[in-house]
Parts: C-alpha cells; sequence; structure tokens
C-alpha cells in the first residue's frame, strides 16, 4: 500500500513538473532580458527599419530566426513602426525555427500612429499562453520566456471600447543562442593544435 502510495506522489510529482514546465510573460524589457542572458542566449532585435508601406504578408529574418507577419486586411509599416492596416484586427508572428525567448514593444495606434492610452492588449502563443494587459506608448513591453517547447507563434490584438485600434509594435526582440566571437573560435581552435603537439 505504502509503495502504491509513493507511486502516486511520484506520478503527481512528475505532473506537476510537467506543467510548471511553462511560459513566463514579462511586462519589463530590462527583467525579460535579464533571463535571457542568464539562461545563455543573447538578444537579437528586429527594428523594422527597412519595412515601408503595405504588406499582404511580412517576413524578415534576424539573429538566424525567420519570422512571418500577417493580418486580415494586411499591414502597414512607417517610420519603423509595424502595424496592422485594419483596425481592430489580431497581428500574427510565426517563427521558424521556434524561439525559446520573444518580446516586443507592443501597443495600440490610431490611424496616424497615435498611441492610444489604456489600449488593451492581448497577446496569446500557439500553446495557449496568453498575456493580457493596458498599454499606452511604444515604451510598453510585452514578452515570453519558455523553459520547454519551443514558441512558433505569436498573436496580438489590440483593442479599446468604442475606438479604432490598430495593433503596433516598435521592435521584435527574440533570444537567440549566443554565437562565440571569432576570436573565441581562433583561440579555441589554438587550443586543439596545441593539445595535439602534446600528445
Amino acid at each position: 500500500m505504502k509503495s502504491q502510495f509513493f507511486g502516486a506522489a511520484i506520478f503527481c510529482g512528475a505532473i506537476t513538473s510537467a506543467v510548471s514546465a511553462a511560459v513566463t510573460s514579462y511586462s519589463d524589457f530590462s527583467f525579460w532580458t535579464e533571463d535571457v542572458v542568464a539562461s545563455g542566449s543573447g538578444v537579437a532585435t528586429e527594428t523594422f527599419n527597412s519595412y515601408s508601406g503595405f504588406y499582404s504578408t511580412m517576413t524578415g529574418s534576424t539573429g538566424g530566426i525567420n519570422w512571418t507577419a500577417d493580418a486580415s486586411g494586411g499591414l502597414y509599416c512607417d517610420f519603423g513602426l509595424f502595424s496592422t492596416n485594419d483596425p481592430n484586427v489580431a497581428a500574427t508572428f510565426t517563427f521558424a525555427p521556434g524561439v525559446q525567448a520573444v518580446g516586443g514593444n507592443i501597443f495600440g495606434t490610431d490611424f496616424n500612429y497615435g498611441s492610444i492610452s489604456n489600449a488593451k492588449i492581448k497577446v496569446t502563443l500557439a500553446d495557449g499562453s496568453a498575456y493580457v494587459g493596458y498599454s499606452s506608448s511604444a515604451a510598453d513591453f510585452v514578452g515570453f520566456v519558455s523553459d520547454g517547447a519551443a514558441i512558433s507563434s505569436m498573436s496580438i490584438l489590440a483593442t479599446k471600447p468604442g475606438v479604432n485600434v490598430y495593433v503596433s509594435a516598435d521592435n521584435l526582440y527574440f533570444g537567440v543562442t549566443a554565437v562565440p566571437a571569432p576570436g573565441a573560435i581562433a583561440l579555441v581552435g589554438l587550443a586543439g593544435l596545441v593539445s595535439r603537439r602534446r600528445r
């Protein structure tokens, strides 16, 4: 009987561990960056500066992460800002390969890119993890870090009762595997040659 109880306790602990291996949401860029760097990754930034005009779908590559964005009615970029072309619709980003960490300066704007105060921002990931909060400016941040499965997509909706709100983003950030500097790679190669000579 004790062994059955012990086995059940271990099973429940395994379920709890599996459930706790999840996605953490952030509303502070510095906390998000701190945890991304602590995990051994670097931060790559998509500024949207190289995009201008209307797009039915947008694609890009930043830090080895290929991303695609789309929305009902298309997308629009200007002045380094990403936005939906139509108000009150969601924008969806997909990532290949999936990422362990993603975030952005996400907010709601009017037709002329003016920030809408207290716009409700809902960001939903492919696994159902979500963040809901309020945004008033391009300085506001929403981010996620997964300690389990990779994040494959992110859907963003900005709303405010009685107001046409466009989902907008100033920057998109990715946690990417840190690549050693060329000098560090050369040192590793030199160390290999030295150890080979000693034998």
